[in-house]
């Protein structure tokens, strides 16, 4: 490829001041996400962090707990506020348009390459719908992404001290998903395959190390002390997706959700230039290390989305200096066709992944085609018919009432919708509620939600059918196809501590 030939270098004064359309790209972005992020309710995810957040651990099965404990801030400060709660994952994902497009100011970009950084990543699928949840994925895309601007600070520069940043968003990264591992072996291999392992017999680069483990250190001493739990859950949860198909496709979703499609030249070649500048090197393999780990162990498509940003950036400055070498009708002409292929692509994953509006065409297109959209609708209502279910109850059985979940979902909706309804604390053997324990004190009548009839059956003594999970706007979710009956049920066949041998649970 051209651009390829084209040297990189260090950014102007006068470009590196150009960083403002990077700015303002990120505000707008911002701003959109504020406006459309109060349609619906939470999503089934968001409703195990909310729940999670009143009980802060230094981990959960599922995950370490920064996320939980972002959530728990979250509350303090906004309640039960679809907008202020995700108000992190919006943030979250403004500093990753912002590092972005500084990674192509530091890799010598001008205005051009910044911009179109900037633009890519935002209408890239991944960070547009990171910024409409509040999800841990949010912020792994985050440290990802600052990992790999200071890394390339710390190349440019040979600055070692770069290396306590690096430590820093690594332990925070272990923090927040584990899949930062992938990253981190991306970032070791590159060190001991190029240049840069100069840095090993340097002392910032263990520094950088002992302060990613010292980050990481409550959560693993959380996880040994329950016995790697979340590995266990990790391993479940993979076979699911892999028997499940959801870990299909996953070399085609690199290019059709990993990024922007139509940047997709531009990556590649941002990509291929790292492997041929003998400086820069290291980022090739911090990309190439975690894909093709994935690849090998069936990982989903979006646990690479945080290596995108930094072949882009590369991507977008050696192609503005490759345009440099052409006349302007060609030069402007080609940078217009990007930019319109890019905000084509982004406009239709908007439409897709945004809730835009509340009502209309544009509703119905975006739930017929997002299947998370669809789970943040009807959780109200499911916690207003349980209430009502047990106010149908005589006063005995409801002194005595226990209320058994069979999903995340349905426990936090429960867990913190409930209060205004006065419904006990749920009871769940799924993920965390598994480690909270089953009830020390007999209770006689339960209503149960999230069970077949045959499953409630098994589990408890005299279950009848007593209501459903359906929502008024009559979308089908898991919810309402999968587990669409409530229960009320008499006492348990056996006792609890029986049943609780047979946890925990993973969904």
């Amino acid at each position: 490829m051209v651009a390829s030939s084209v040297p990189v270098q260090r950014a102007t004064p006068g470009e590196r001041a150009s960083a403002t359309p990077v700015l303002i790209i990120a505000a707008l972005f911002g701003m959109a996400h504020m406006l459309t992020n109060g349609q619906y309710g939470f999503h089934r995810d968001e409703w195990q962090f909310l729940s999670d957040a009143q009980r802060l651990d230094w981990g959960f099965v599922p995950y370490p707990p920064l996320t939980a404990a972002l959530e728990h801030l979250g509350l303090k400060m906004f309640g039960l506020s679809l907008i202020g709660l995700r108000l992190f994952s919006v943030l979250a994902q403004m500093l990753v348009i912002i590092a972005s497009g500084l990674m192509a100011r530091d890799l010598g970009g001008g205005r051009l390459a910044q911009t179109f950084t900037a633009v890519a990543v935002a209408l890239s699928p991944l960070p547009l719908f990171w910024a409409t949840e509040f999800q841990y994925s949010s912020f792994d895309l985050l440290w990802w992404v600052l990992i790999a601007w200071c890394t390339i600070r710390l190349l440019r520069d040979d600055e070692p001290r770069w290396w306590m940043a690096i430590g820093l968003f690594a332990g925070l990264g272990m923090q927040t998903k584990y899949s930062m591992t992938f990253e981190l072996a991306g970032v070791l291999v590159g060190v001991l395959l190029t240049d840069a392992r100069r840095y090993v017999v340097n002392r910032w680069f263990w520094v950088g190390g002992a302060i990613a483990l010292l980050i990481f250190a409550p959560n693993l001493a959380w996880l040994i002390r329950h016995d790697f739990i979340s590995y266990h859950f990790l391993q479940g949860i993979h076979a699911r997706d892999v028997h499940q198909g959801r870990a299909d496709g996953f070399l085609r979703d690199q290019f059709l959700l990993g990024a922007n499609l139509f940047a997709a030249p531009v990556w590649l070649a941002g990509l291929f230039v790292y492997f041929k500048h003998r400086h820069y090197r290291m980022l090739a393999w911090m990309y190439v290390v975690p894909v093709v780990l994935f690849l090998l162990a069936r990982g989903r498509f979006y646990y690479t989305g945080g290596a995108y940003p930094m072949v882009l950036a590369m991507g977008a400055v050696v192609s503005e200096r490759w345009l440099r070498t052409l006349r302007p009708t060609w030069k402007y002409g080609i940078a217009s066709l990007a930019f319109a292929g890019v905000f084509a692509v982004g406009i239709y994953a908007t439409l897709r992944i945004v809730p835009i509006a509340s009502s209309g065409p544009l509703r119905d297109f975006a739930l017929k085609n997002n299947t998370d959209l669809r789970e943040e609708i009807g959780w109200d209502e499911i916690v207003a018919r349980v209430a009502t279910i047990r106010d149908a109850l005589p006063a005995e059985q409801q002194a005595s009432l226990g209320i058994v979940v069979g999903n995340y979902g349905e426990y936090g909706a429960i867990a913190l919708l409930g209060q205004r309804y006065h419904l006990p604390v749920p009871i769940s053997a799924v993920n965390t509620g598994w480690l909270r324990g089953y009830p020390q004190t007999p209770l006689g009548t339960f209503i149960v939600l999230g069970s077949s009839h045959e499953r409630a059956d098994e589990l408890f003594t005299q279950c009848r059918l007593a209501g459903h999970t359906a929502n008024a706007l009559g979308i089908a979710n898991e919810e309402t196809i999968d587990h669409p009956d409530i229960f009320v049920c008499g006492p348990t066949r056996k006792p609890w501590s029986e049943l609780w041998k047979h946890g925990p649970e993973f969904g």
